[in-house]
């Protein structure tokens, strides 16, 4: 087992990040009245699960963020025990293990500039006094946003989460995690070696056996999908098999954690926009009209967009 220590930049409670993760229907998640965050994913590196139990300290000052501690243990595909998570030469596993929990949480971007967002917009302003501290909390990796869109195609967001959990049951690590059992979606070496699955079509597991190689080839990779120019990152993933532009979005966004991209695709953001700036029903149709007011929150554009969606979600009564 190995710590590391997280210290935000800018406003970011764990607590939220929980709270989140508990409505988020693709997560699954089950947490407990401690807000320690426990979880379990496959490494960046596609050959290793991650456990990993998250806890947040008090902050040091008054409006400042307590610094953030991780302990993980890593379990490689074979053999089976887990292995010391130090770092030799280069980035070892640890420290890919700590960048990708801060990717996951959305601390890796510097959110410093964050809250000054605020005085400019009101609807911006009254969404960080809901929602104090929410960051985005990503899917663990962009494989992983893309199997949940493909898994997801055409189906009820119940249904997905069910045949993604019992993915994960069947064919994914399990693991301990003090003392609670967590149960991590299948590496893509494993994800290639289902033939079949409850709930899943032929066609969705050839789509999940090309996701899986794509991820082996690099073509997930976060660090790689961030430093491309959106509208090239974009285009590169709605190659994948079964990857239109909302999933492609979702990936990008969601998966690789980038901060400053409007989701186009996303009509339940679109009526958000609408409902919180007192915009006409037809406004939710014009998309350049929605972008150019989502220009206001740069360089944090995919953050408003969350914390949007998420009050959306909570007056209707639905998942985010």
């Amino acid at each position: 087992m190995t710590a590391a220590v997280l210290t935000p930049s800018g406003p970011f409670s764990l607590a939220a990040s929980v709270r989140f993760l508990e409505g988020f229907t693709p997560a699954s998640y089950q947490g407990a009245a401690d807000d320690v965050l426990h979880l379990a994913f496959p490494a960046d590196d596609g050959h290793s699960t991650v456990a990993v139990a998250v806890r947040q300290e008090e902050a040091a000052a008054e409006g400042g963020a307590g610094r953030v501690r991780a302990e993980f243990t890593m379990y490689p595909d074979t053999p089976a025990d887990p292995v010391s998570a130090g770092t030799g030469p280069g980035p070892g596993p640890g420290e890919a293990a700590r960048a990708q929990l801060a990717r996951i949480l959305s601390l890796d971007v510097d959110g410093s500039g964050f809250p000054g967002l605020a005085a400019a917009d009101p609807v911006v302003a009254g969404l960080m006094a809901d929602y104090p501290g929410l960051r985005p909390v990503c899917f663990h990796s962009p494989y992983e946003a893309a199997a949940w869109a493909i898994i997801g195609h055409r189906i009820r967001m119940t249904q997905a989460a069910a045949i993604k959990a019992r993915l994960a049951e069947r064919h994914g690590r399990r693991v301990r995690i003090e003392g609670r059992t967590r149960y991590a979606f299948p590496t893509p070496p494993a994800l290639r070696a289902i033939t079949r699955a409850p709930g899943l079509t032929e066609v969705k597991i050839e789509r999940l056996h090309a996701l899986a190689e794509a991820a082996d080839a690099g073509e997930l990779d976060a660090v790689r999908l961030r430093s491309m120019p959106v509208d090239d990152a974009l285009a590169a993933l709605r190659d994948l098999p079964g990857i239109g532009p909302f999933s492609a979005e979702l990936i990008l966004i969601r998966g690789a954690g980038h901060p400053d991209v409007f989701p186009r695709h996303e009509p339940r953001l679109h009526a958000a926009m609408v409902d919180a700036y007192g915009l006409g029903e037809a406004a939710s149709g014009d998309i350049r009209r929605l972008a150019g007011i989502a220009d206001r929150w740069q360089p944090y554009r995919s953050w408003i967009a969350l914390l949007l969606r998420a009050r959306a979600a909570h007056i209707g009564g639905r998942t985010s």
